[in-house]
């Protein structure tokens, strides 16, 4: 296996990522789409959830297929992201048809950024034209780091981000990873130099500096984000994909493996103050897949992801937490 072309979710046949954010507000919304609706499920491992039409996305219920995901910054105020993205797409006319009605299908997640020193005493809720602007942005290149739903996201200990990685399997067919890492926890080890996902790491995709020689990780919390705020300001939110074609309960098998890619490069990881959650996708363009194998490579590609995230994350005036890059200067 070996990452694809861009090492991004859109090397996956048929993604487009589009994103939006406001630099004052230090938020902003990430959208995955393609030229046709495809298969989605999810799975949630986090204490603290928050999300809009993700029971449709089980696979005993009758939709077969969704038009978007959604990942947002805003608490709750974020899931308007997905209202945005939903007029995007009834404008251009895609939808579930029930008779004359267009209906389009966009689940999506949020994380909590709404303490994070931004600019957030708004009188109308800014998240529903950042959907429609991330929709309008979508293509198949994408700014990682300070940006989309990651824009004011935060670690335990510096600043998270929106993150990638992809990887080319020996079938042919490809599996990437989106996330939007704002975790409880950390993703370097103690000195904020190395990260915990570096054994998973492909080249100098997050400075290539190789595993920390120490032992005896993890046995302390610390957090500057706590220190700043609080430990309840979280949430790692994630989307896999692949182009294998899939059923929506083998995407919920292939969900549920990702979430190892959250605990490989977070620790700690899955928390009662996170809502980590990952969704899976198949854009169906291939035959079908090893369900196991893609499992395992998303699960690969999304630890990658989360530590890319944080490697690409920039300084912005008003930052509660340093950068990865300014600690390592």
């Amino acid at each position: 296996m070996e990452p694809g072309r861009r090492n991004l979710i859109t090397d996956v046949t048929g993604l487009l990522v589009g994103s939006a954010q406001d630099d004052a507000l230090k938020s902003g919304s990430t959208v995955v789409m393609a030229d046709k609706p495809f298969t989605a499920s999810v799975h949630v491992m986090g204490g603290a959830p928050g999300t809009r039409e993700t029971d449709l996305l089980a696979p005993d219920k009758s939709v077969a297929a969704v038009d978007a995901l959604v990942l947002s910054g805003g608490s709750a105020y974020g899931l308007d992201a997905c209202s945005g993205v939903v007029d995007g797409l009834r404008a251009v006319g895609r939808g579930f048809r029930v008779g004359p009605a267009t209906i389009p299908l966009v689940p999506g997640a949020i994380l909590f950024d709404l303490l994070n020193g931004g600019q957030k005493d708004w009188d109308e809720n800014p998240y529903r034209a950042l959907g429609r602007a991330a929709f309008e942005d979508a293509s198949e290149d994408f700014a990682l780091g300070t940006s989309g739903a990651g824009t004011g996201a935060l670690t335990g200990m510096m600043k998270g981000g929106l993150g990638s990685a992809s990887l080319v399997l020996p079938d042919g067919c490809t599996v990437g990873a989106l996330v939007a890492a704002n975790p409880v926890g950390a993703v370097t080890t103690p000195g904020d130099k190395h990260f915990f996902a570096a054994p998973f790491e492909i080249g100098e995709e997050f400075g290539g500096l190789g595993p920390d020689p120490a032992s005896g990780l993890g046995l302390t919390l610390q957090s500057r984000k706590m220190r700043a705020m609080s430990l309840r300001e979280n949430t790692t939110i994630a989307i896999v994909a692949t182009d294998a074609t899939l059923t929506k309960a083998e995407c919920q098998r292939v969900a549920t493996a990702a979430h190892d890619g959250i605990a490989r490069a977070t620790v700690p990881a899955h928390l009662p103050q996170d809502g980590d959650l990952v969704f899976a996708l198949s854009t169906d363009a291939k035959p079908r897949g090893d369900v196991g194998l893609i499992g395992h490579a998303a699960a690969l590609c999304l630890a990658r992801a989360i530590a890319r995230a944080v490697y690409e994350a920039k300084p912005a005036p008003g930052d509660l937490l340093p950068c990865w890059r300014d600690l390592n200067a």
